[in-house]
């Protein structure tokens, strides 16, 4: 009886402290709002941007998050320069006697933030935050002028290199904060002041520290008093305490406090449960708040073993993750807060329970929805394929990363620190010999400065980089130097062969038994355009992609060594240096840039989701087809249905095509697609409950044998050199994989496919013109008696474009210089005389030549060419009767 009165006691005096105590918060008196709205906006450099009264009334009127680069979606050479934003903020007298400061979430890459005129600070690095102390030119009661110079130009700033769109601006929010003279310290590398270390965590119990520093601002020694409180994750207030700082006029002075949590509700993907701390400062004789910070933390605990792989809370856990980039089209990285946390919702409802955020921090609401919804995260600094030789950039790079680490320290869900990724990329293709070992080492000089920085900044998570496919890293010595290694493999992508994947790994394994590993990228590209009933490496058709990612997730499945993977990457992202079948855009995402999942979103969502049921058909990517077929027969094509369901019975019009069990979360039927629609059904069960769902395909036939009936709708176009249907947005047409002639049918006869991944100029139809059929003898289409317009396309690609630094291609292309020239020859007729696309239109540019041509007891239609110079050839071609 008398302990139950003693635990009433405590819980009413734990009560009243804190309504007390609430009492006293109520009117708080650190203030933070945004001043996103209301920017001037001029994209050049200007004499003077910086001082009041100059005219801006012509400048652009923006609102931030904002970036300038839009032009990257369209253009290699985007603008990479300097642009000013200049606002007027008016200061009421409530602001009397405030310590004042202007705080930006990002702006890249280097920002110089002038107040009334005078400068007060310069932030190198585009992806962490800053914070600048402006009281001392600011102006109460009066109007006063925010200027921010922004360059994005190539600088010693990381990163300097990178497959990816370096989008100039303030993009991300900016913000006014007002406090008392006393307050947290907000000149600590862009954080907010507290730090939050847990330790010794177990089931039963675990300790906390709450460490930070307080700056005092006034002319008078100021007595104060740091009050901590924790609430466990049902918002319950466990524990309040208290202790006294004294700080001397402009001094800094730090504290600590630790506490012990018993029988802690562990954090984890499953279950993200947080408390609370809250930190106060309240001025000692008053008890007045004067400041206050409200993190969360959680408690876990984890390690990496290089034999067993990755354990959390004791338990064996395998990390399914994803990267993801900050970027949607036609906005660039100007994401808003409810951008990210869209990204994030998606992510989790694959099932993904760890993310690679890459290649650099994001913004503030990415790591707030890892804690919230439970996705263990890698945060890394930008330094990418190269270090250069400039004596500042280690510098910045160390700043960086210390930003980084302060800035996010408190997040449960951050598990490693990255400072490097794919280092020796352009390195090895920059430099040679001696001077390749000497760039080679200046890397390592840096991976271990940075190394050294990092264990003094966090003593309790790893390191980690992520190295490319060579062997190089180890030899050179980058594992030794990082607690976790990263590999970066696209076997079967950038090299021949699927099954490399799993070979590299396990070599890596043999090689290097104790050191932990993570698979930090893989992943294919696909275009929504295109399809293949026999996909290929780098063809980008939606259907290789599928087979790529489905042979490497039942690799990472299997192999208990490897602590995880991150597929690169979850969305289609701004890339402005490549070309490809979609210029500008790296498109390995599974969503697109609009954020509409692709067919294999639902693939990884099936591997990692075990709570709730996955039955798609695989073909909402893919939902008007086109096939070739005899008179009144369907045409027969792969259909495939992703599942975690055991097994799946798929009907088409009604008709059940049989039941299948689902064999790594995929099964596939061959369908007789008939002309016109197609209601595809899929039914199965899932936890004793049936599950089903529905797809309706519409499906055009293209007749194998052309006659007088079916040609008089019909536009026949056949992608010449390809082995993929290619469908135009633009026009709706759907062009034909090259096929070989039969007779009576249609077709080439001789020559070879070859194709291209560099930019067709002037036209929205790139892929198409990237492969052609080089030295055909002839196409052959045996039509009845009439006429016919038969249009030829030709872009002349045998001269290979610049090879990037993130091509990791095998393949080759010729190297001539030569230009092609060649008659067109149309059923015995020269057509065209010596043709040179090259000369008229320019390497990779696009010439289409149309003729009508009169058909009569011949009955066919005989495209051939007369070669004089280099090879002929041809990149599209379409036949239509009139």
């Amino acid at each position: 009886m008398k302990k139950a009165c003693t635990t009433s006691l405590y819980r009413f005096t734990i009560v009243f402290i804190y309504l007390f105590l609430f009492s006293l918060t109520v009117g708080a008196q650190r203030d933070i709002k945004t001043i996103n709205d209301g920017w001037r906006f001029l994209k050049q450099d200007v004499t003077d941007a910086s001082r009041v009264g100059i005219d801006d009334k012509l400048w652009e009127r923006v609102s931030i998050p904002h970036t300038w680069n839009s032009d990257a979606y369209t253009d290699k050479a985007y603008y990479r320069g300097i642009g000013w934003y200049r606002k007027n903020i008016y200061l009421s007298d409530e602001y009397k006697d405030k310590q004042l400061f202007v705080r930006f979430d990002a702006a890249n890459t280097v920002a110089s933030v002038y107040v009334n005129g005078n400068m007060v600070g310069e932030h190198r690095g585009g992806y962490t935050s800053f914070t600048f102390d402006i009281t001392p030119y600011c102006l109460i009661g009066k109007e006063n002028l925010i200027a921010v110079k922004v360059d994005n130009s190539l600088t010693d700033v990381p990163p300097v290199s990178g497959d990816f769109t370096f989008f100039g601006g303030i993009y991300r929010d900016a913000w006014l904060i007002s406090t008392p003279k006393q307050h947290f310290d907000l000149s600590d590398f862009g954080s907010n002041g507290v730090f939050i270390d847990t330790k010794d965590v177990s089931e039963s119990s675990a300790l906390y520290t709450v460490r930070g520093a307080i700056k005092n601002d006034e002319s008078l020694v100021k007595k104060v008093e740091v009050v901590y409180t924790i609430k466990d994750p049902q918002g319950r207030i466990i524990k309040t305490d208290k202790n006294i700082v004294s700080i001397q006029p402009n001094e800094k002075r730090g504290f600590s406090y630790s506490g012990k949590v018993e029988n802690p509700q562990l954090w984890s993907p499953e279950n993200p449960n947080l408390y609370a701390i809250e930190t106060a400062i309240y001025d000692s004789k008053s008890k007045k708040v004067l400041d206050k910070i409200n993190n969360n933390t959680g408690f876990r605990w984890y390690k990496f073993d290089g034999k067993e792989g990755f354990f959390l809370n004791g338990k064996s856990y395998k990390l399914n993750g994803m990267c993801r980039h900050q970027d949607q089209k036609p906005i660039g990285n100007a994401l808003t807060d409810e951008m990210h946390r869209r990204d994030m919702q998606m992510i989790k409802e694959m099932g993904i329970n760890f993310i690679r955020i890459s290649h650099y921090p994001q913004d503030d609401a990415i790591l707030e929805l890892c804690d919230k919804l439970g996705i263990l995260a890698w945060e890394e600094i930008p330094i990418i394929d190269i270090v250069p030789e400039d004596a500042n950039y280690p510098v910045n790079c160390e700043n960086m990363l210390k930003e980084m680490i302060r800035q996010h320290y408190n997040h449960p869900s951050i598990i490693m620190w990255g400072y490097m990724n794919e280092i020796l990329l352009v390195t090895q293709r920059k430099f040679k010999g001696d001077d390749l070992k000497v760039a080679t080492d200046r890397a390592l000089a840096l991976a271990n400065r940075l190394e050294k920085v990092l264990k003094e900044e966090d003593k309790f998570r790893p390191s980690v980089m992520a190295f490319h496919g060579s062997d190089s890293y180890n030899k050179a010595g980058f594992n030794d130097v990082v607690d976790i290694v990263g590999w970066n493999l696209y076997q079967g992508w950038y090299s021949d062969g699927f099954t490399g994947f799993e070979k590299f790994l396990q070599e890596q394994q043999k090689q290097h038994p104790d050191n932990p590993k993570i698979v930090s990228e893989y992943g294919a590209g696909s275009d929504k355009r295109i399809h293949s009933l026999f996909p290929k490496r780098f063809d980008f058709s939606v259907e290789y992609q599928q087979e790529y990612i489905e042979h490497y997730l039942s690799v990472i499945e299997k192999e208990k060594y490897v602590s995880g993977a991150t597929y690169w990457n979850f969305i289609d992202f701004g890339s402005a240096l490549r070309d490809e079948s979609m210029p500008r855009i790296n498109n390995k995402g599974l969503v697109y840039s609009d954020r509409t999942p692709k067919d294999v979103y639902f693939l990884f969502k099936a591997f990692y989701r075990k709570d709730v049921p996955v039955l798609h058909i695989a073909s909402h990517d893919w939902q008007k087809r086109t096939g070739i077929t005899k008179s009144g027969e369907p045409c027969v094509q792969p259909l495939k249905i992703y599942s975690n369901l055991t097994e799946v019975e798929l009907f088409q019009n009604g008709k059940s095509l049989g039941i299948k069990k689902c064999e790594n979360r995929t099964a596939t039927w061959q369908v007789p697609f008939i002309t016109g629609d197609n209601f595809l059904m899929a039914k199965g069960v899932f936890d004793e409950k049936p599950i089903e769902t529905a797809l309706s395909i519409s499906f055009n036939s293209i007749p194998e044998i052309l006659d007088a009936e079916n040609l008089k709708s019909l536009e026949l176009a056949i992608n010449a050199g390809s082995s993929s249907f290619y469908t135009s947005p633009e026009s709706g047409l759907t062009w034909l994989p090259d096929r070989e002639y039969s007779a009576g049918s249609w077709g080439f006869i001789g020559g070879k496919p070859y194709q291209t991944q560099g930019e067709i100029l002037a036209t929205a139809d790139n892929p198409l013109y990237q492969s052609l059929r080089e030295s055909p003898d002839q196409y052959r289409f045996d039509v009845p008696a009439g006429r016919y317009e038969v249009e030829l396309s030709f872009s002349d690609i045998f001269t290979p474009k610049e090879k990037l630094a993130y091509d990791l291609s095998e393949a080759t292309q010729d190297s001539s210089e030569n230009e092609s020239i060649f008659d067109i020859v149309i059923n015995d007729k020269v057509v065209e005389s010596k043709i040179n696309p090259a000369r008229s239109s320019g390497f990779y540019g696009l010439e289409r030549k149309r003729f009508i041509i009169e058909v009569g007891e011949q009955h066919y239609i005989e495209i051939k060419f007369r070669s004089f110079s280099g090879k002929s050839f041809m990149n599209a071609l379409k036949v239509r009767k009139l």
